[in-house]
């Protein structure tokens, strides 16, 4: 009988001291259960070229913070399609006033000019914008859904942005490493267009005045 009490009694124990210590494991911090597996770090933008440049990793205002892939790479092909165009817009400031093969010259700065434009060049641009922004839509974004009018993700899974297969020079690398290497350039280039373009847009606001014209050539 003492020994059946003595047993009972040092089971007692153990199970009053297992408790004792689950409830020091879960509010003294410590943690002796299996291991967590440690998170998997996300890198930087998915992966994506962008940050090898003098920024690196540039990010002030936290446009990636807590978005998933799809997301991210429609912030990239949003850039590079805004990049792309003002690539045009900033070489069309410099050459448009001393080379314009499609209608003549009006002079004076670019944002006078375009009310200007006869109207079948403005048919033909609208056509031309069109065509191309219908051709990247059926490309790289998804169909809305018949019921909700909206799609789950704006960009098809598996599309890479400003990927859309145009490449009649034949410039892309086979390597990857040289290709990510112009990918990378291209966004820079990209990056310094929209600045540029919007600088031109800005000076010629201010000044009413072509950026030749600014700098003492009135030729422009």
């Amino acid at each position: 009988m003492l020994a059946f009490a003595s047993v009972s009694s040092s089971a007692f124990a153990g199970s009053a001291m297992g408790q004792s210590m689950n409830v020091r494991m879960q509010f003294g911090g410590f943690n002796f259960g299996a291991a967590k597996a440690p998170e998997k770090k996300v890198a930087f933008a998915y992966g994506l070229p962008g940050g090898a440049n003098i920024l690196g990793e540039w990010d002030p205002a936290g446009f990636l913070k807590n978005k998933d892939e799809l997301e991210v790479y429609r912030f990239r092909e949003a850039e590079l399609t805004h990049g792309r165009v003002s690539m045009l817009a900033a070489l069309g400031f410099i050459v448009q006033e001393k080379f314009h093969p499609l209608f003549s010259a009006d002079g004076g700065p670019a944002i006078e000019q375009i009310p200007q434009l006869p109207v079948w060049l403005w048919a033909v641009m609208a056509g031309g914008i069109g065509a191309i922004e219908a051709f990247r839509i059926n490309t790289g974004f998804r169909e809305l859904d018949g019921e909700k009018l909206r799609a789950e993700s704006a960009l098809r899974p598996g599309y890479y942005p400003g990927d859309l297969g145009f490449d009649p020079l034949g410039l892309k690398p086979e390597d990857p490493a040289e290709f990510r290497e112009m990918q990378e350039k291209e966004l820079s280039h990209c990056r310094l267009a929209m600045l540029a373009a919007a600088t031109f847009l800005l000076q010629e606001a201010v000044t009413g005045q072509t950026w030749g014209a600014v700098w003492g050539d009135s030729s422009f």
